[in-house]
């Protein structure tokens, strides 16, 4: 399933029209069109772009939301969890629409997750091709040497994957604990991509904090805090991904 797709049943009933399991009746009765085309098969999956009718009558689609949320560390960035762990959609209750994250950090990483319902949006900047800059703040074991983080330009390979930086700058040093500060910024992220990356060049992280994503930034929220994007906000992450993937 992409993830801007969802059952057709629970699409219904998050329209409010029904319940799930009524919604799935009126798909087995016939009631439901997609695309103007009768579907009586339950667990068929449509997108924000298809057109649902239940009764000759569509359904009324969710305004397109768009959220920065300050992601505490030890939650989890889906909209579920098989293990009953706390999500970031539990830090949302206050939004009615059904939002999703747009990739994601991992459990013990803190800072900028991004949240919409607006999948063709969030498909443009989860893709590596439009090489939006995502800033991330990681104290490491280890005094950090420059020597070293240069290998992290041509990048290092683990289990196979080439994990690479666009920047790295060392922050701060402290010889005394033996832990150094360090600025990394990515274009894309693969799974736990930073922990891995510097694990192989001997630095393994203690902590890990996003601060920017594109010219996103944390400023006036809190961990756990949200806020709508603005309109120029949302205007020029995607003028940036267009921008990035023409040049």
């Amino acid at each position: 399933m992409s993830i801007n797709e969802e059952r057709l049943q629970k699409v219904i009933a998050q329209s409010g029209l029904t319940s799930r399991r009524k919604a799935e009746q009126l798909i087995v009765d016939g009631r439901v069109m997609v695309n103007q085309e009768t579907v009586t098969t339950l667990g068929t999956k449509v997108s924000s772009k298809d057109e649902v009718a239940v009764d000759g009558v569509p359904l009324d689609k969710e305004q397109l939301v768009y959220y920065v949320l300050y992601k505490p560390r030890e939650y989890i960035s889906s909209v579920s969890d098989d293990k009953d762990r706390d999500t970031v959609i539990d830090l949302m209750d206050h939004v009615p629409e059904r939002i999703f994250p747009v990739g994601r950090l991992d459990y013990h990483t803190s800072g900028i997750l991004l949240l919409t319902n607006d999948g063709d949006f969030a498909n443009v900047l989860m893709h590596p091709k439009y090489e939006l800059e995502k800033v991330y703040i990681v104290k490491v074991k280890g005094t950090a040497r420059k020597e070293k983080l240069q290998q992290l330009y041509q990048g290092v390979t683990d289990d196979g994957e080439l994990l690479k930086a666009v920047n790295v700058k060392v922050k701060s040093v402290d010889r005394k604990a033996q832990t150094s500060i360090i600025e990394v910024t990515l274009h894309e992220g693969k799974n736990r991509h930073i922990r891995r990356m510097m694990e192989q060049i001997g630095h393994p992280v203690m902590k890990i904090k996003r601060e920017k994503y594109g010219h996103i930034n944390l400023h006036g929220l809190r961990p756990g805090q949200s806020r709508e994007l603005t309109r120029q906000e949302i205007h020029q992450l995607k003028s940036l991904s267009n921008k990035n993937v023409k040049e």
